[in-house]
């Protein structure tokens, strides 16, 4: 048979299995809940960090790496996963990646040590990374009206960037009444439901033509962005060191391999062909750095709210739901609106709204009231379902709906590289200029070492001393964590001004399809 009539036959199949509205409409309910469920694990464990500290005992850094090894995870697999979805069924991958998803999820829910639960948010990773290409990829297999696929992305990247906003707000139902493994246990049944459901109504799809999936690929890039973020994380907490530069240099000469192996394969994992295209990276960029500013913000004042404002855990997450409100709001009808004026204004607009909320953030003090906060979380909510949703959008309408799955992972990678940089940069930052303040000079070694790991350390230390002394050490740590949280949010600030600057210029002419495909 040729390729022709291999695509055309491959394609048949895959519209045949989304006919008719509802039938479509209820196959996007299920790629949503496995969306959410994976948004809300990037930022569940906000919420949950004071308790876990208390629980097992970590360093600052493990605390980092319980955070953020997630998205590392993901991030180095979403390609690899997006590619094997092409090859071996989108449906299959996404159903057996949420069986995973939810037996992991038990074993991080009784982790009993700090590297026993990096390890399994690590395995946990792996399993969320094929989940999310699959949907995406999915949605551009059963939608082939543009105007009708930007609705339903909107609905997807509503409900991403509401998911890591929506997950403190979980975390803080469940801890209100639970231990911290409950914020991992709610994925069972969830996870069970998705795949009962999803056997039914999801249509499957792949790439009729796809060659084999090249394991070498797969190593360079996971090892390739693991190296590379590690060494940012560790550069902004501890400064320039060899281990650094070793791993800096490792991650970038395993993405060098990656990239020169692509341009060699006759079916790469990723073809790099089309980071040539100027919207194609503009767009990939704007998406990686609009999640970049809304998860580090979420990460770091879910701490705020609860270990310098004394807010309770569900308190602290109703007070970070203008975030997932303002992003469904504009996630919604960002489609529309890019149409009616341009993809570049609204981009750039979303960036910008987020850039100035993250330098409304530089004013704040450890008495600064809601409405600085909750406006400011607001903004950075409607900024980023502008911004996430028409980026997606552009991303997966630049291919052949065959590299649906390598294209979405693209999305998704950037996604979740941003979420683990926001985390890993911005919480560096806040680590390094937390960790020098002062504990009063009477305070024990131990306990002065312990309160310099993290401001959850320092609250948990202070129950071992006078309380006189005690309420002097945390108002020294709250002080100091407020001060890195000031200057995180000023950087933060500065790279999305610049990346909305960017965006106007790189998405210059870059239009939303409007006719229907056939």
């Amino acid at each position: 048979m040729s390729r022709t009539a291999q695509l055309t036959k491959g394609q048949g199949t895959e519209a045949s299995g989304a006919k008719g509205s509802k039938g479509r409409w209820l196959a996007l309910s299920v790629l949503v809940l496995a969306v959410l469920l994976v948004a809300v694990d990037a930022t569940v464990l906000g919420l949950a960090t004071p308790s876990i500290s208390e629980d097992l005992k970590p360093s600052g850094t493990q605390l980092l790496w319980i955070g953020d090894i997630y998205s590392f995870v993901i991030a180095g697999l979403l390609v690899s996963m997006g590619s094997l979805g092409d090859r071996i069924g989108r449906k299959k991958l996404l159903l057996v990646g949420a069986t995973a998803f939810g037996a992991l999820s038990v074993l991080n829910a009784y982790a009993t040590s700090p590297e026993m639960m990096i390890v399994a948010r690590a395995l946990l990773g792996v399993a969320g990374a094929t989940l999310m290409p699959s949907t995406l990829a999915l949605i551009r297999n059963i939608f082939h009206d543009p105007r009708e696929r930007s609705l339903a992305i909107g609905i997807w990247g509503a409900t991403a960037s509401a998911g890591a906003a929506i997950g403190p707000v979980v975390g803080g139902v469940l801890l209100q009444h639970f231990w911290w493994g409950s914020v991992f246990l709610i994925n069972v049944p969830v996870m069970i439901a998705l795949v009962l459901v999803g056997i039914k109504l999801l249509p499957e799809s792949k790439n009729p033509v796809s060659g084999p999936w090249d394991l070498t690929s797969v190593a360079l890039s996971l090892v390739g962005v693991i190296a590379v973020v590690y060494a940012v994380k560790e550069m902004a907490t501890h400064g320039p060191t060899w281990g650094v530069a070793a791993s800096a240099v490792l991650g970038a000469a395993c993405l060098y391999g990656f990239v020169r192996r692509q341009f060699s394969l006759p079916s790469p994992l990723l073809d790099m062909r089309l980071f040539k295209h100027r919207g194609f990276s503009g767009a990939v960029l704007a998406d990686l750095l609009t999640v970049f500013g809304l998860s580090g913000l979420v990460f770091f004042l879910s701490q705020f709210l609860q270990l310098v404002q004394g807010r309770d855990t569900l308190e602290a997450g109703l007070a970070e739901l203008p975030a997932a409100v303002g992003a469904v709001v504009t996630g919604l009808v960002a489609g529309r609106y890019a149409r009616r004026y341009s993809v570049r204004s609204i981009v750039t607009g979303g960036l910008a709204a987020i850039g100035l909320a993250l330098g409304a953030l530089t004013l704040i003090h450890k008495e600064s009231g809601y409405p600085l906060l909750g406006a400011a979380l607001l903004v950075v909510g409607l900024g980023a379902g502008f911004s996430f949703t028409v980026t997606a959008d552009v991303i997966l309408s630049s291919v052949p709906k065959e590299q649906a799955g390598s294209a979405s992972a693209v999305s998704e990678t950037a996604y979740e590289l941003g979420a683990a940089l926001g985390i890993a940069l911005l919480g560096s930052i806040v680590t390094g200029v937390y960790q020098g303040f002062t504990a009063p000079a009477s305070v024990p070694g131990p306990v002065a070492d312990a309160a310099h790991e993290s401001l959850g350390g320092a609250v948990e230390a202070a129950k071992a001393v006078d309380p006189a002394i005690a309420q002097t050490m945390v108002a020294a740590a709250q002080d100091a964590f407020v001060d890195g949280l000031r200057l995180a949010s000023g950087v933060g600030a500065a790279v999305l001004l610049a990346t909305a600057v960017a965006a106007w210029f790189l998405l210059r002419g870059q239009r939303l399809q409007d006719g229907i495909e056939h």
